[in-house]
């Protein structure tokens, strides 16, 4: 029995809590949920960082599960990546501690989500835009903001070279979506996959290749759901205009 819908949010929230010492090896897990979310799961689709709780409440039972699988020791840095650190400004004050106490704090590596794909043949003369780096981890605090993932230049290089796609079936597995990109030849640099709330969105090397990814997912269906691809930039525009 694990705790959350998939995204990692409460497994990071209790990660947290291990290494600021709030929670320890024998603290209790107590979930509340109605009874049509108390599922079983294969113990082999739990990763080293899923949450396990030891109660559930349901408006009818309590469920005790009995579970013996050891809860997350603290904060798996290798599985963080740059952009969460921007999302949850107190890692950055958490990773600088266990630093210091001499522990591995590498950064999730955002290329390698998914293989990159081929490069797709250019014509003679053509200059291919340079790749956008990743920080450089020379030191934890501080960091230079133009070098920051979240810096204004690299947000606008990242919506020209990503692509949104919406519409998918809530009971599509992320390595089925990976499998699809790869026979249409769209597979990305980067994926943030969101399960949860049915989209995907798709990183490029840059724009040309999003755009040839983008003409090669048009009319793409899974399960019977035709699939909304477009560019990540027009998709951020729809969510700030609102309904």
């Amino acid at each position: 029995w694990r705790i959350g819908k998939g995204e990692g949010f409460a497994d990071m929230e209790y990660a947290m809590m291990v290494s600021m010492g709030a929670v320890r090896e024998d603290t209790v897990v107590v979930t509340a949920v109605h009874d049509c979310q108390v599922v079983e799961i294969p113990e082999e689709l739990l990763g080293e960082h899923d949450l396990t709780v030891d109660y559930i409440l349901t408006p009818t039972r309590v469920v005790r599960t009995g579970c013996v699988r050891p809860k997350p020791q603290g904060i798996l840095w290798h599985k963080v990546s740059h952009r969460t650190m921007e999302n949850i400004p107190i890692l950055k004050s958490l990773r600088c501690r266990e630093e210091r106490a001499g522990k591995d704090v590498t950064l999730k590596e955002e290329w390698t989500d998914v293989p990159a794909a081929a490069a797709p043949a250019r014509r003679a003369g053509d200059v291919r835009p340079r790749s956008p780096t990743l920080p450089k981890e020379s030191g934890l605090c501080p960091a230079s903001p133009k070098d920051e993932p979240g810096s204004a230049g690299s947000d606008r290089l990242r919506e020209l070279s990503s692509l949104f796609v919406g519409n998918i079936p809530p009971t599509t597995r992320v390595s089925e979506f990976k499998a699809v990109l790869r026979e249409r030849h769209a597979t990305p640099a980067q994926l943030t996959w969101q399960g949860a709330r049915r989209r995907a969105f798709l990183r490029y090397r840059d724009k040309a290749e999003a755009e040839l990814a983008a003409a090669a997912l048009q009319g793409l269906s899974l399960q019977g759901c035709a699939l909304r691809v477009e560019p990540a930039k027009a998709q951020r525009h729809k969510m700030a205009s609102g309904p």
